[in-house]
């Protein structure tokens, strides 16, 4: 039971002392990326400087997959990455979404082959929520922004 004068849930564990909040902050932003800067880099012509991996199967990259993006499940990263990946260039997995770990998973295997990794977060789902294009078996397709998840005008400026 929770009375007025315990601590409440959220400061029940202090928060880190700035220098250490700095040092977790940045180590995470050198795993993930997210899709709107996924988008941008990719939206901004030339080469982006990473490849994006869906490790979806088969059937969830015909539904829908980001255009240009390698389609490699996770279950044949060890047979066939080299194949379709350079070890020079950074990877970026995703998946379904938040709720799924096969990015993460997918981003782990590449990690142990070798190449450098980060892991987009929000996957397929949130590269749709926020309008951007993709493609599916019957081809290119659209979805307005989701108010919810991006500005339907302008950027979040995040």
């Amino acid at each position: 039971m929770i009375t007025k004068s315990s601590v409440n849930p959220v400061l029940r564990v202090a928060p880190a002392a700035p220098a250490e909040a700095a040092a977790y902050f940045r180590a995470s932003l050198a795993f993930h990326a997210d899709v709107s800067d996924v988008a941008a880099a990719l939206a901004a012509g030339g080469d982006p400087g990473f490849v994006v991996v869906d490790s979806r199967s088969t059937e969830s990259w015909d539904q829908g997959h980001i255009p240009g993006a390698v389609h490699l499940p996770t279950a044949l990263i060890p047979e066939q990455a080299e194949q379709l990946l350079d070890k020079s260039v950074p990877v970026v997995t995703y998946c379904w979404g938040p709720g799924c770990n096969g990015a993460t998973r997918a981003a782990l295997a590449l990690a142990e082959l070798g190449y450098q990794v980060k892991e987009m977060l929000g996957g397929f789902e949130y590269w749709a929520r926020e309008g951007f294009a993709y493609e599916t078996w019957q081809g290119p397709a659209q979805r307005a922004a989701d108010p919810l998840t991006a500005p339907v005008e302008g950027e979040c400026g995040c």
